[in-house]
């Protein structure tokens, strides 16, 4: 089974890459920020985890207010480095690990966590930053990620105890995979700062202190917290520290601390911890209780023949061709497909059994691949193809013998009056 192994807590404030890439590490203002990050970075390397399960959030450049989520998970097999406004910084992607990521998905969204889910988003500061000081890149990252990205920035936002009660399911989620790997939860953010308004550059490093007693030996009493209490206490922007409760929900009651250090250089107090876990491991009857647990929305399914749950395994497989189809809401894309669709396949890297159930319009074949119906009717009306034609395909009838099983013979499909 998978473990949890520790649990890191790291400011994400972007001073710490842009030392990294200026070469600042011994210069005065920036030598304390990675001497306190120098114990995090031998115990990473003396535990080696497999997976680092990284919490943190993004600043409007992923993520904007178009489609603003709570909580987002990564289900992607890599993260690459995000342009903030001047050019995206020299650093390789990172690595994911798809299949724990679908599994702990899975699992928080049965312990009833509204998760959202994300694929080809490059991380910003939030990840990178602190990332770039605790592990060497070089030759590529040494470990993998899931990433979950909080919506902290645009209110209303999750409480601080829903956070907490969501590091608590994590927990359950990341000890019932059945695969063994080592695993370590990073909270980045804060402490206390704020960046905008009159109010920019408060501090409060007493608070700073007390919020990291509390969240190490008595977090339920950060739960009790509101967000303003928190803006108060440590800025507006500071009060994202309710996601280091996500990390302390994670690990046991109780923790060893290894390792604690406080700087504040200019505008955000920037604090490292190392917490080890205490935990035992945990019954196999309730690993595989929980797991019976994830799949009991979907128990049964399996006997209703010629039914494909779109999962979130069905959508990595399909997501390259699901991405391609769904381009077809835009006029440029629809007209270079029916003009040149092979130049089309070939810029989109679709792979040559891709390609083919395009050109044989194999409706059910597609279906098969992991592509989502909804898409296929894009397709259907860029083609001119209804979506009883569609149906009749899927069903391996012809377009008369499947409308002789409908109440009303008729024919639609989702394009606009000037497509028809």
């Amino acid at each position: 089974m998978a473990r949890i192994i520790g649990g890191l807590a790291v400011s994400h404030t972007p001073t710490i890459g842009f030392a990294v890439d200026h070469d600042k590490q011994q210069e005065a203002a920036w030598a304390p920020i990675f001497q306190s990050f120098e114990p995090i970075r031998t115990w990473l390397q003396a535990n080696q985890p497999d997976v680092l399960f990284y919490i943190f959030n993004d600043h409007v450049t992923s993520f904007f207010f178009d489609h603003y989520s709570a909580f987002t998970l990564g289900v992607d097999d890599h993260y690459g480095v995000a342009d903030e406004g001047g050019n995206p910084r020299d650093l390789p992607a990172v690595g994911g690990h798809a299949a724990l990521s679908r599994h702990i998905g899975q699992s928080l969204m049965a312990d009833e966590f509204d998760m959202s889910f994300f694929r080809d988003k490059p991380l910003d500061h939030g990840f990178f930053s602190p990332m770039s000081a605790l592990l060497p890149c070089a030759e590529g990252w040494p470990v993998q990620i899931v990433p979950l990205q909080v919506g902290v920035l645009q209110l209303p936002i999750p409480t601080a105890r829903r956070c907490y009660k969501l590091g608590q399911a994590l927990r359950r989620a990341i000890e019932s995979y059945p695969e063994d790997l080592k695993v370590a939860i990073v909270a980045t953010g804060g402490v206390s700062h704020q960046v905008h308004g009159e109010r920019c550059g408060f501090n409060n490093p007493d608070w700073d202190a007390q919020f990291i007693e509390l969240l190490v030996n008595d977090p339920q009493q950060l739960t009790e917290m509101t967000l303003a209490e928190y803006a108060t206490l440590g800025g507006m922007e500071g009060a994202e520290v309710i996601t280091w409760l996500i990390m302390r929900g994670a690990l046991s009651a109780t923790v060893e601390r290894k390792h604690q250090s406080y700087y504040l250089p200019s505008m955000t107090g920037i604090a490292t911890l190392l917490l080890e876990n205490l935990d035992q491991g945990v019954p196999a009857p309730v690993s595989e209780r929980h797991r019976q647990h994830m799949q009991h929305q979907l128990a049964g399914i399996e006997q209703l023949t010629g039914t494909y749950p779109y999962t979130l395994e069905r959508s990595a497989q399909g997501y390259r061709l699901n991405k391609f189809l769904h381009r077809l809401i835009e006029p440029q894309w629809r007209e270079r497909f029916l003009a040149e669709p092979e130049a089309l396949y070939e810029e989109a890297g679709l792979d040559e059994a891709e390609r083919d159930l395009l050109r044989r319009r194999d409706w059910r074949g597609l279906i098969h691949h992991g592509v989502i119906f909804f898409v296929l009717e894009k397709l259907g009306a860029v083609l001119g193809v209804s979506n009883l034609d569609i149906y009749a395909a899927m069903r391996g009838q012809s377009l008369d013998d499947f409308m002789k099983t409908r109440n009303q013979q008729v024919r639609y499909s989702v394009a606009g009056k000037a497509s028809r």
